[in-house]
């Protein structure tokens, strides 16, 4: 026997329901809700999948206003000349001198020291306090088409490196940052690329089937053959020296959205091999539609959600792509800041034993990569949404 919500008496006098009105009203709206409402809702319900999105988000925002965030330019420009290899400087309030409203850190010397072969020691000056401070004034940049000289802190004199410094006294907190939005932005590029040319092709091959399709499926499986690492050490021997960064950046993400595309094109083309022969593709025919709306306006929009899902989960494996590549020296070089370019530098025995600072960004790659991939498999399991109802 259902359980009746109690009502209550006056003048704003609610309405009684049955608990099973109740269900009865959500499954409604469970089954009339349209695709999207359906995905966002059940991807909200993965626990795992919300936290990887909302680091996710934090992490795309760094990078889109890292100029803001960083306190210094990230190239030699805004190197610290006087703090090379130097450590993390953590604000503190407290001391033995006392504690303050606002943190600081302290002011440090550096001298080469006979007794750790000449390597440069850091002294620090616990009377030397350098206050932090919000929205000063520093290097020029551009957000868009305005321009700005503001950051979002700083310290009244010197410098102050978060995540300390690289052999060049370049800030790596500000390189970490940069580094984020030019992974972001190659993978970005690679994958609208690889989606263009996946929708394109995928589209003819799985519409028009027949010999069509056979061509298409052979070169296809051809680029999928092709082993990756040669092919880029092949790209790179013909790559001109006298290349900008940019010029470089462009090229490497061209080539691997070009290299990229098979997988996704496979899916499209099965999907529509499945759905040219429905009534409402035969309708559009008798219409007198042409191939090329009957694809982009009936066919494609029918797995939206899924070609979605697709590009997410393959945009780490890009961002992963151009990271492999600037690593071993065949993609991006300095100086260019990219999580590839800067896991160049923690290659060495020496880096690991004496500048394990040198490894923050590496962190940074990981959650990046992590939260795509959760993100990812959230959407995967969302895409379905009638997948888990009972009947």
């Amino acid at each position: 026997m259902s359980e009746k919500i109690p009502a209550t008496t006056g003048p704003n006098v609610e309405i009684v329901e049955t608990e099973d009105a109740v269900a009865r009203r959500a499954r409604e709206a469970y089954f009339t809700a349209s695709q999207r409402q359906l995905i966002l809702a059940r991807f909200k319900k993965n626990r795992t999948a919300m936290v990887a999105a909302t680091i996710l988000i934090v992490l795309v925002l760094m990078g889109l206003f890292a100029p803001f965030l960083s306190p210094y330019n990230p190239t030699v420009a805004g190197r610290d000349k006087d703090y090379t290899n130097g450590a993390p400087q953590i604000p503190k309030f407290c001391d033995d001198q006392g504690c303050s409203m606002r943190p600081f850190i302290y002011g440090v010397t550096r001298e080469r020291s006979l007794a750790t072969n000449f390597r440069w020691v850091t002294k620090v000056d616990p009377t030397d306090r350098r206050y932090v401070q919000l929205f000063v004034k520093g290097w020029e940049y551009d957000l868009g088409p305005l321009t700005f000289d503001r950051h979002l802190f700083g310290v009244d004199k010197g410098f102050i490196h978060l995540f300390g410094t690289d052999d060049t006294g370049k800030d790596i907190f500000s390189r970490t940052l940069h580094a984020i939005y030019t992974s972001l932005a190659v993978g970005t590029l690679g994958v609208l690329i690889s989606f263009v040319l996946a929708l394109i092709i995928g589209g003819i091959s799985g519409y028009f089937g027949g010999v069509t399709d056979g061509i298409i499926q052979m070169v296809t499986d051809a680029i999928r053959t092709v082993p990756i690492i040669p092919l880029f050490m092949a790209i790179a021997a013909f790559i001109p020296q006298e290349w900008s960064s940019e010029t470089r950046f462009f090229f490497i993400s061209i080539i691997i959205g070009f290299i990229n595309w098979p997988t996704l094109a496979r899916r499209v083309r099965t999907h529509l091999l499945v759905e040219r022969n429905q009534e409402y593709v035969l309708a559009a025919q008798l219409c007198g539609a042409p191939a090329g709306h009957i694809i982009r306006k009936h066919l494609l929009p029918s797995f939206t959600s899924y070609i979605i899902v697709d590009l997410v989960i393959s945009f780490p494996y890009i961002v992963l792509s151009e990271t492999a590549l600037s690593f071993i020296g065949l993609g991006l070089k300095d100086p260019v800041n990219s999580l590839g370019v800067m896991l160049q530098n923690t290659t060495s025995a020496d880096v690991l034993l004496n500048y394990q600072w040198y490894f923050i960004p590496v962190l940074f790659f990981i959650a990046l990569v992590m939260a795509f991939v959760y993100v990812g498999d959230g959407l995967r399991d969302a895409a379905d949404p009638y997948g888990g109802t009972k009947k």
